[in-house]
This record gives structure tokens, sequence and C-alpha cells, in this order.
């Protein structure tokens, strides 16, 4: 049901100004209809009326076709800037897949007065972050910076929509084609059950349907690829009467249209777009498909065709999802999860714009019988159950508040309102969709729900996949009855150019000069205040009004830091089992009750603390906290709960043992801590020291560790001090002195020219890792320093280790390093995952760089970058209340002055190359970095040892 964030949303009244919002709305539409330029049409002017829900927006076309949609909103120094391109990988040709997610990689590759790189230095400069992303159905490209900035985003913008053929090489389209290949190792060939989903819609959808295909496409189609492709790709689908571009935050709506016109108004138009058909996608019969991956735990995935996005069924049939799989209350949690027969269980109904899929899923517990044969038979059983046992008042209920409280939490960032905007505009021509949505699905009845049921999964054919592990094929559910066939590889790439061969706009002034930035924009720093409850208890706190919603985190010092080595885990499964029952509610009672409040609390923990996370409708705060205290002072601890957990917490690191990112941070942690402390020792456990703990071990650390004296408390709500801590006054029944934590030593392995390897064999890509420990945490000191000198060689999108391995060379996906400061102890870390014949070469490019940055250092071009992109980012840092907790709880942890962000903004300003570079010279010596590779030991090893280094093997 996640898909109702799609409906986040200004909800006026909910701020108690939804007149006023009229009004200022009215005005700005009325001022922007009369001063428009040239070629600029107002099609609509939306604000909430009084108790409605919706965000604010004035809509335009120009006389090109460019959809804009803006939508103010002052409350922080920034804007969002979504171009989104109505074509994703659906208008693909079979055989030449692929085309949409590489040119949305291609689309980063500088432009006619944009140079190679620029476009991401130019955002990462002005203190933004920015990237793309392209599915079945859409590609959209993004930035967030603040809002002094906008000029040069429109400018970067609508120079690749009208000029980045010109700029479009054939060396370019290697190299992106190589990231793209390394993408794809990275997500889908190197990781368990990553080719899950290609698989199962090859069986799923008649041969060359537009989703029978992955976005990021075939290989050998990748391969088959031209340059000339690329450009016509971008000729045919790339004109701005296929695409809207929504800006929103704070914003001069007239300058704001100006800009628009003067730097998109003159991109020609491009060929005329149709919408696709939407036939409903139907099965002859139930068919079976499956295929054997290097994973632990089998997974079988049944799914059932439905309809399409925004069909008058998708609410109906997404309410039926919930009742059977949807929360730890649903059917199949219990048929599955509760009884033991699974480690994971849900049911789900995923809609894109040409077809949606009802689709099961479950992991299997060994421990029960890894077959999947009676899995599916309980999942059977299960929706036969649904018939039985209908539908009630309260699931209803529970998604008419789902959709509310997600609706309200998704108005927390421009970006959540921009997107949603972009969205909506994109696949139906109207913005708000938001007062639809809620009437939508708070008009499904009992009935609707019962019918669907009927029409589409009762009796129906289904695809059911089978994943088994190597040499498991007799775990599979049936034997494959299916095999797909293909249509033939299609001639052209592209179709329906109707001779717009180059869509190249001609400017009426000089692109190349980059428009400067507006006047320096004010911090928003959130004002804060500090109290104490009954029982001591720490509280830190902000206001924050945009959304009438609460934050509360309740930080416990300790975690896996106060377990013995020897109970590695114990901390960890304590918290899950304390998200399960209580003395006086059962798990799915206590699940039922927090549905129908729109709130969740969470628990959880890490290496140095256990943690509460709750997040609430203020309005129904009071019966949240209650329920809070119940989980907090009175857990259940039930056997079933604690062994169901247990298990499910080994098959996790059962399943972490066959992923090679899982394997490369265990072993990172070993290399640099020896696993003689806590922190060389995953705090999730070990498959050597879960199986001994008990319910016991769990009642003994929940005394230790869940105390007044361990605690303190985070807030972020729209209510004032005074009332907010009356509200937290229950949280005050806590009791319990602070736990007494023993020091700890690393015990680092880590030695001179030594590659540690983990065996992977047959890994499609290699993993490495190089570091050695640094420095503990600092606001002001040598460690935020070091992250200063740190940015250009690793940490900016742009900066040097990325742009030589990703960039030029082609080797990974991505590359980066960083200083990582905890309270005792720091690390430095360099890495990158790469492709599998080139793991001997990028260990030498990464060893290259930091050599060359240990003995050069950076140079006053790349301090000036440094300086420009983190202090303008600080105008982006406290939008959401997240990001408020977030810096609280920085500043509570650390004992920090309110003010030492303003102290980080001096030194930052005044620091200078020669300081910056005796830190590299003395944190960077690549003679003390520890060197981690995870891959294939056969193919590897001898081309490491090449490299003249020792290779010793590693075990987990």
């Amino acid at each position: 049901m996640k898909k109702w964030l799609l409906a986040a949303a200004i909800a006026s009244a909910l701020a108690g100004c939804s007149a006023d919002t009229q009004v200022v709305a009215s005005q700005n539409a009325a001022v922007a209809s009369a001063t428009l330029p040239a070629g600029i049409k107002l099609l609509e002017s939306y604000a909430p009326k009084s108790g409605e829900i919706g965000i604010p927006f004035n809509k335009y076309q120009l006389a090109n076709g460019l959809t804009v949609v803006l939508h103010q909103d002052h409350s922080d120094p920034l804007v969002h800037v979504d171009v989104t391109y109505h074509v994703g990988s659906d208008r693909e040709r079979y055989g030449r897949t692929g085309f949409a997610h590489l040119f949305e990689h291609m689309m980063f590759q500088g432009s006619a007065h944009v140079a190679d790189e620029q476009h991401i230095k130019t955002v990462t400069a002005a203190g933004g972050s920015m990237n793309g992303t392209t599915n079945t159905d859409r590609t959209n490209y993004f930035e967030s910076v603040p809002s002094n900035q906008l000029e040069k985003m429109l400018w970067l913008e609508s120079d690749r929509m009208g000029f980045l053929l010109p700029a479009l090489t054939d060396e370019k389209f290697e190299v992106q084609r190589a990231t793209v290949k390394n993408e794809r190792g990275q997500r889908v060939d190197n990781q368990p059950y990553g080719r899950m989903g290609e698989v199962f819609n090859q069986a799923f959808y008649p041969p060359g349907h537009p989703y029978s295909w992955p976005v990021i496409g075939w290989p050998e189609d990748l391969d088959r690829a031209t340059s000339q492709d690329v450009r016509d790709f971008f000729s045919r689908w790339y004109g701005p009467n296929n695409a809207t571009l929504t800006i929103g935050g704070d914003l001069d709506e007239a300058q704001t249209l100006a800009w628009v016109n003067k730097y998109f108004g003159e991109i020609p138009r491009g060929p005329e777009v149709k919408p696709l058909a939407k036939p409903l996608v139907t099965l002859d019969s139930t068919r079976y498909v499956s295929f054997e991956d290097n994973v632990h735990l089998p997974l079988v995935r049944i799914g059932f065709p439905t309809v399409y996005m925004r069909h008058a069924d998708e609410a109906p049939l997404d309410v039926l999802a919930s009742i059977l799989g949807g929360s730890k209350n649903s059917i199949l949690y219990k048929n599955l999860v509760k009884d033991g027969y699974a480690v994971q269980a849900s049911a789900s109904h995923g809609c894109s714009e040409l077809a949606c899929q009802m689709s099961i899923f479950a992991l299997t517990n060994p421990a029960k019988g890894a077959a999947l044969a009676p899995i599916e038979k309980i999942i059977r059983d299960s929706i036969n159950e649904f018939e039985t046992r209908g539908v009630t008042d309260e699931d209803i209920e529970k998604v008419k508040t789902e959709i509310r409280a997600q609706t309200i939490f998704g108005l927390q960032s421009v970006r959540g309102k921009v997107t949603s905007l972009a969205s909506n505009e994109t696949f139906t021509g109207e913005p708000n969709q938001v007062e639809f949505d809620l009437k939508r699905y708070g008009a499904v009845t009992k009935a609707d729900v019962m019918r669907v049921y009927n029409q589409y999964i009762k009796g129906k054919p289904s695809v059911v996949l089978s994943v088994v592990p190597k040499g498991g094929n007799a775990l599979i559910a049936a034997a494959d009855n299916f095999k797909p066939t293909n249509p033939a590889v299609a001639k052209q790439a592209v179709e329906g150019l109707d001779g717009h061969q180059s869509l190249v706009a001609k400017s009426s002034f000089d692109r190349n000069i980059e428009p400067a930035a507006g006047a320096p924009v004010s911090l928003h720093m959130p004002s804060l205040w500090n109290d104490k409850l009954a029982n001591n208890v720490e509280v830190m706190g902000t206001q924050s009004t945009e959304t009438p919603t609460t934050n509360i985190v309740l930080y416990f010092d300790g975690g896996h830091k106060l377990e013995s080595l020897a109970q590695a885990g114990l901390a960890n499964l304590t918290a899950q089992v304390m998200n399960e029952s209580t003395q006086l509610h059962s798990t799915e009672e206590l699940a039922q009750k927090l549905d129908l409040l729109g709130a969740s609390i969470s628990f959880d923990a890490n290496a140095f603390q256990s943690s509460i996370r709750v997040t609430a409708l203020t309005e129904n705060l009071d019966a949240t906290i209650a329920i809070l205290k119940e989980k907090l002072l009175q857990p259940g601890f039930v056997a079933a709960d604690f062994e169901r957990n247990k298990q499910q917490l080994l098959q996790m690191l059962q399943h972490q043992s066959t992923s090679p990112s899982a394997m490369a941070s265990e072993g990172f942690d070993k290399m640099l801590y020896g696993d003689k402390m806590y922190l060389g020792v995953s705090d999730s456990g070990t498959l050597a020291t879960v199986p001994s703990l008990s319910l016991a071990d769990a009642k003994a650390f929940y005394e230790q560790q869940y105390t007044a004296g361990n605690a303190k408390i985070v807030a972020v709500s729209d209510l004032p001090k005074a009332e907010l801590m009356q509200k937290l006054a229950p949280i005050a029944a806590l009791t319990g002195s602070r736990a007494d934590v023993p020091e700890q030593q690393p015990q680092t392995m880590v030695a001179k020219n030594t590659v540690y390897l983990i065996d992977k064999p047959g890994a499609a890509q290699s993993v490495i890792r190089v570091g050695k420990l640094s420095l503990p945490f600092d606001a002001e000191g040598e460690y935020f320093k070091a992250t200063l000198m740190n940015y250009p060689l690793g940490m900016a999108f742009n900066s040097r280790i990325n742009l030589n391995l990703r960039e030029d060379k082609g080797y990974t996906y991505g590359a980066r390093s960083m200083f990582v400061g905890g309270k005792e102890t720091g690390y430095f870390y360099a890495g990158a995952d790469v492709r599998a014949d080139v793991t001997d070469k990028a260990l030498a490019e990464v060893m290259k760089e930091i050599t060359h940055y240990h003995e050069q250092g950076m140079t006053a071009e790349e301090l000036k970058f440094t300086q420009d992109s983190i202090s303008q980012s600080k105008a982006m840092d406290y939008e959401t209340p997240f990001e408020k907790a977030r810096f609280i709880r920085m500043i509570q942890r650390h004992d920090l002055p309110a003010d030492y962000i303003e102290q980080q903004n001096k030194i930052l300003a005044n620091i200078d190359v020669a300081q910056l570079n005796q830190l590299a010279k003395k944190w960077l010596d690549p003679q003390s970095m520890g060197i981690l590779v995870v891959g294939d030991k056969a193919s590897v090893k001898p081309t490491l040892e090449a490299l003249g280094y020792k290779v010793v093997d590693m075990s987990l």
C-alpha cells in the first residue's frame, strides 16, 4: 500500500489557513496571468478549499507544448526542480531494450553549452543534490538546491533538453554503456534474487509486451545498441511536448515563468506522442517457472493479472492486498510467518500505467522445510480463507486512515509535493489527484472488495515462480510448464521520428554564460528547547508547524556494545521481540490499533544504542503514546514470538552470507577492528552466536538496556514545548539506572601490502574496500577538517575516485571514499563494486588516486568547490521533521553547542589548502591502508598477486 505516498499534498485545512491559501493562490494566478510572457498560457489554477486536501499550484503551457506546474512553499529557502519525460522502457522495442535507462545516463554527460561533468559539478557546487530515475512508464530528472540557484538549474535542464545531441559522442556512449552494465551487475546479476523480476515478467506478460523486459535492459540488447540509436531515441521522445517541468519551493512565480520562457521557449516540439493501449493482461492457464540462484532461502512468488493504474477496480484490489498480506494482522502473516513456515510473506497490488498485478511472495523457513510446494498450498489456502473471512468494517477504516496519514506525512518535503504534481500531470493530465485519491479509496465498500476478488483472483490462472539454491531444483513448487517465446529482434530501435532527425534548438542569447546565483539565502535552523521528564530523562525538541504530525525517538545508550561478544545479536533480537506482543495485547491487536491511528512504533538496535521510533498524527498522539508505554513497560516476551524472530534472524544471516555487499561489510569491520571488539562483529549477530541466545537472555538484556538512566528523547512536533511535554509524561513511568558499558579496544588486522580475500565463487562483480582506523567524531576539530579534505577525493559525485573508475574507465556504477567517526573511534573508507574482470585494474586505480592525493593533496579550485558545495547545502538540511530530528540527535549524542553549524561554517570559510593537504599526508598514507576484496578467488587472486600484494584468505 506504499503507493499512497504518491498522494503527498498540502493540506491547507490541517494548517488552519485554507482560506488564506486560496486567496494567495488566486492572487498569484491573477498576477501570473496578467504578466505572462508571450507564448505561455495559464491552463489551471488550484488551491484547496476549506477542509480539502491538495497542493496549491498553477499550471501553464508553452507554445512548444511543454507543461509547467509551479507550487509555492516559502517555509524553507530551497526549490525542487523536476523534469519528467513520458517515456520509459515501455516505449522500447523487443531486442532493443535498455534505451530509456541508458539515455538517463547520457543526459548527465554534458550538452552543447554545458561541459562534460559540468551538470553534476554545477549542482553540487550550488549546494544541491540531483539524480535521474527510469521506470517502465517515465524518466525524470531532478535537482534540489537553495532557492537562489533556481535560474542555474533551468539553464542546465533546458540545455540538455534542447542541445544534447551536439555533445553526444561515441566515447561518451561507450562509457555510459559500460556504466549501465556495471549497474546491472551490481543490482541484478551479483545480488541474490536479482533476476527474479525479469524471469517472472517474461512469464506474466504476452510476448513483446512493454513490461516483459527489464527496465535496465538485457545485456545482449545493450551490446546491440549504437550511438545513432541513442540519438534517435532522444529525438523521438525528448521533445518538450512530451515533458512536464514542475518546480516547487521558495520561488517568485513571475520571475520563474520569465526564466522558463527564456530557457525552454525556443526548444522545438518533438514528434507527437500517442498513449499506449492498455489491454488487460490475461493468462490461459497457471504457469510454473523456476531458476537456481546463489541464495540460501527458497522463494515462491505468485502473481495474478488485474487492471491498470487508476482503473476503477484499482482501489478495491489494493484493499484486498492489504487484507491478504499487508501487515502483521493479515491472513498470510498469520498462516505463514506466525506459524513459522516462512520468514517473510506479503501481498501487494503493484500498478503501472499499462498493467497491475496482485503479487504474493514468501521466503521459506528451512526449520519447517525448504520445499516450495507446501508453501504454495498454504498461500492458495489463505486466498480461499479470505473468501470465508470476508471484509470487515475495520478493514475499510484502516485503509482510509492509512491513506490520510500517509498523505499528511507526504506534506513534509517540497520534493514529495513536486513529485506528486509531476507524476499526476504526466499520467492523468491533472496535477491535483490527491482529493480524488482520498475519495476513491474512501468510497470502497466491502462488496467492492469481494467483487474484485471474484473477478480477478478466485480460481484464476497465475504465474508461480520458484527461486531455489544452486542444486536445489527438487525444491521448486512444481515442474516448469512454460517457456517464453520471443518475437524477432526489431531492426530499428526507434520508430515514428517523422522527419525529426535532429532535435536541436537555436538560441537567441549566449547559452555559454552560466547564470549567476541570486542573493545568498538565510538558513532556517530549528529553534531548539530542552527539558526533562519526571524520571529525569532528557528531552530535546523543536516545534515544526508545517504538518500536524509528531516524530519521537527514544535512544538508549548501549545496543550491541552492551552485549558480550558471545551473545552478539542479542540487542537486535531483543528489539525485534519488543515489536511483537505485550502482556496485554497480541502482535496482531497492536498492529491493528496502530493502523487505525495512522501511527507507527518501531524498536531497533545498532552498534551503540537501542532505539524506539514513533510517528503519529498529532490528533492521535495520546493514544499512540499509550501504546508506546505499553510496549516499553509491559513487553510480552512470548516464547513463540522469540523463537520466530530468532529463526528469522538466523535465516537473514544465512541470506547475508550470499550477499557480496553484506560479506564485504562484515569482512571490512573484522579487518579494521578484529573479532575481539564489538565493532568487529556484526551487530546482527553471527551464525555462531545467535543459536545459543535464549528468551531468558532477552529478558535480562531488556532489564539492563531499557532504563531511564540509559534514555534520551528527541521530539519534533507541531505542538509547543509545554503541551508536548504533557503528552510525553506517561514515559516518565520508565525507571532504572544507567548501565555500565565496558571499554573495548580494536585489534586491527590491517597489514602493509596485504589483500584480505573473501571467496565468492562465480561472482559477476568484485567488491573492493580499502581503509584504516582513523579519527573519532568531532564537530570542529581534526575529524571535521578531514571530512573537508576528503570531499573532492571521494565524497562528491564528481570526485576524483568516482570520475576515474566510473566515468573514465567504466569499471563501476559508483565509487567513493569517506571518513566515518563514532564517539570512540573512526575509520577511513574507499571502495567500489567493480566488474570481476577488472578487479586488479580497479584496485590499482583506487590506490593510485589515494597515493596521488596523499602526496599532492587538493588544488585551490577543489577547495573552492568544496567550500561552495558544503556551505550552500546547509540550506537543505532542516526541511523535514526527520532532518530536524537527525540534527537534534547529533547535538544530543555528542553534547554539541547549539551553534556548532555556525562554527563549522567559519572553519570552512577560513581553512586553506595547506591545512587540508597536511591532513591528507597524515591520514591517507596508502601503505597504512588495509584492503578487502570479495570476489571469485580462482580468477581474481592471481591478478591481485601480480600487483605485488600478499593475498590472505579471510573466512567469515
